[in-house]
């Protein structure tokens, strides 16, 4: 690692440490001020001027000193360990959270991770898993198969760790995102699983080297799956439940959701029955569901746009409208507007670039969708 990277690094890692200081607020803080170095070294009178920055929240930067020095501690406990640190500025980033206004700005892992594969499908389900959700979550992996997306999923028991087992049974990578650190693996009792991992996929986690299971950790945890995948597939699921919750933001992030319905008199499909009747998930009966709402082809990966393209050299406003196409099969100019938070003249001078430049595809009604590249 080169000097000024491992400055960089240590920096990022010590932003984390401020009390009262969020992924947001973090990314905007970095916003204003170039890097987390130059947030801790600015004036005061300077620092003051970034926007949503509270007169309490700097005056925490008097203690530099010691949130540098846990910064340093965490990056020496994570060479010991083998872990590796990915960070919001790292072009390896995946792209897919970076859109996300809750974000993580510091991600750690261990394993072969692909952090922007061209397909990602996010697997979750109860804990509680009956030999109904096992058969559908076997299935479910063998008819994706063919697609070769990346699977997302939680190593839980029941739902998480039947998709991470049968994805490797077909060598489909696979990502457990952790509500520990990666050195902590919660349940221990798939320990195994987590190392089989490690080769084609990983584990990933938001929290520091030596954090342990908490169930305030579980939110953002499932946060980050919602985040990573490209569809949301809800095996079983009770009334209330981890798994809702994840379906909850995965639709908030206006992804894809789908649940497999089940027996109206089994507590563990309630749930999942609860989604498609409150229209927040669609019904998955089969890969064709996956085909239909993300344009996805069996027959070859380069029938579809992924995210094989270079996207470092763009502007982070672009790279939030690929990755938006990147999800939607076609999506009309005021929707996409909507969904980016921008204005459509705004919008529409990012979209005759991108369409100029090869990226995009304009259709009738004013509706886009991504080329391949």
């Amino acid at each position: 690692m080169l000097v000024q990277e491992k400055d960089d690094l240590v920096y990022e890692i010590a932003l984390n440490f401020i009390p009262q200081i969020g992924p947001a607020i973090c990314r905007n803080i970095v916003g204003y001020a170039g890097s987390a170095k130059n947030f801790f070294e600015m004036p005061a009178g300077k620092a003051a001027k970034i926007p949503r920055i509270s007169p309490k929240l700097l005056s925490f930067r008097a203690n530099k000193q010691e949130y540098l020095k846990s910064a340093e501690d965490v990056i020496h406990a994570c060479r010991k360990k083998n872990i590796e640190i990915v960070t919001f500025s790292d072009k390896n980033f995946p792209l897919r959270l970076k859109g996300l206004e809750d974000c993580p700005v510091v991600l750690f892992y261990k394993g072969n991770i692909n952090f922007n594969p061209a397909r990602t499908i996010g697997i979750v389900g109860t804990r509680n898993i009956t030999e109904y959700g096992k058969a559908i979550t076997k299935k479910i992996i063998e008819d994706l198969a063919p697609y070769q997306p990346t699977v997302i999923s939680g190593l839980a028991y029941g739902v998480d760790i039947e998709a991470h087992r049968n994805a490797l049974n077909h060598n489909l990578p696979t990502i457990a995102v952790l509500g520990s650190s990666v050195d902590q693996i919660y349940p221990s009792a798939h320990k195994a699983t987590a190392q089989s991992m490690l080769e084609e996929g990983g584990l990933l986690s938001e929290f520091s080297p030596g954090t342990i299971m908490h169930p305030t950790n579980f939110p953002k945890r499932n946060r980050v799956i919602a985040g990573l995948s490209d569809a949301l597939i809800v095996v079983e699921a009770a009334k209330k439940g981890g798994a809702l919750i994840t379906a909850e933001i995965a639709y908030s992030y206006n992804k894809e959701v789908l649940a497999v319905p089940g027996n109206l008199q089994a507590p563990f499909s309630e749930g999942c029955n609860n989604l498609i009747r409150s229209m927040k998930a669609s019904i998955y009966t089969g890969p064709k569901d996956l085909e239909e709402c993300l344009s996805w082809s069996k027959h070859s990966l380069k029938d579809n746009a992924s995210l094989t393209w270079d996207l470092s050299k763009f502007e982070q406003e672009d790279q939030e409208i690929i990755l938006l196409l990147q999800t939607k099969k076609e999506v009309e100019i005021d929707t996409m507007a909507l969904l980016l938070d921008t204005s459509v003249s705004t919008l529409a001078i990012r979209l005759l670039n991108l369409e100029f430049e090869g990226y995009i595809q304009s259709l009738p009604g004013k509706r886009y969708k991504l080329k391949s590249p």
